[in-house]
């Protein structure tokens, strides 16, 4: 990587009866001086990590893809992004939206330091993988709802949490569909008792299918949601490949622009196989591939 600032653990919230939420900073070579930056400076991305809304850690993309050596939210820097690995409140804390107002506080707390750290403000994105990926997309669809607004007069409420581009691999987008989706080989279905989706929502999906469609980035699909990349395994296991497919064809029925690149024989965290990095690399290309394009039109 090229030589950069690594800034751990900084503080963006700290949500009531809950530890202060923090993030890893990324930055680019040379962005004290906003060089390579532009007038405005350099484009942003937040990622969030997977794990089921109940595990996981930032600046992780799981143990397999974090095994494979192949550093994506480093290749980002190197691209020339800012790249920010956020928490959010796990289920053990919180249900669900806590989840989402945490990402919304990440995206806030980054626009309004955006000075501070050499960021375009108009250029900030979100990625994700598996339950970070669901928390992005639900970033780039909601970014109206007030039901998911801090009220103003709170520490994390009152500012500017759209994005300008959603990157997602292998999102939960329909949580009410997720269940009859799964493959017979699944390894965790959606409708079993206490799943993931279950301590989500506080309830089984099939038992709070109002619940479950609330959480759902499908139920915001609108036309003029921002620019997005699905990136989802076809031998998915945990996550079935319809979630991003179905998302993908609301968004584009809505008129919203989306890319869909589904990778044969991948199974969730890019595993194939033959046991190669081949996935991963082409989930990691593309991403950096869409940033950048996005980037390039602003």
């Amino acid at each position: 990587m090229t030589a950069g600032q690594v800034l751990k653990g900084i503080e963006f919230s700290h949500p009531e009866g809950a530890t202060p939420l923090l993030l890893d900073l990324y930055l680019p070579a040379d962005s004290d001086t906003g060089a390579d930056a532009g007038a405005a400076g350099f484009p942003a991305v937040i990622h969030f990590h997977g794990g089921g809304w109940r595990t996981g850690e930032r600046s992780s993309l799981g143990p397999a893809v974090d095994g494979f050596g192949l550093s994506p939210i480093e290749q980002l820097v190197e691209a020339g992004f800012v790249v920010a690995s956020a928490d959010y409140r796990l289920t053990d804390v919180a249900m669900f939206p806590a989840q989402l107002l945490d990402a919304k506080a990440a995206v806030r707390w980054l626009r309004a330091h955006a000075a501070d750290y050499g960021v375009d403000p108009h250029r900030i994105y979100a990625w994700g993988d598996s339950a970070g990926g669901h928390l992005a997309c639900l970033l780039g669809l909601t970014a109206g709802p007030a039901e998911f607004a801090e009220p103003a007069g709170t520490p994390d409420g009152g500012g500017d949490h759209h994005v300008a581009a959603v990157a997602a691999w292998y999102p939960p987008t329909d949580l009410n569909r997720m269940g009859e989706q799964a493959r017979p080989d699944a390894v965790a279905r959606a409708d079993d008792h206490g799943s993931r989706e279950a301590l989500l929502i506080g309830a089984q999906p099939a038992s709070a299918p109002d619940k479950a469609k609330a959480a759902s980035p499908l139920t915001y699909v609108h036309p003029d949601a921002p620019p997005f990349l699905l990136v989802h395994g076809t031998a998915d296991r945990f996550v079935p490949v319809a979630q991003s497919a179905s998302l993908a064809e609301a968004l584009e029925s809505a008129g919203a622009a989306v890319d869909l690149l589904l990778l044969e024989d991948a199974d969730h965290m890019w595993q194939l196989p033959d046991g190669s990095q081949n996935a991963a690399r082409q989930a990691t290309a593309a991403t950096i591939d869409f940033f950048r394009r996005q980037a390039q039109k602003h």
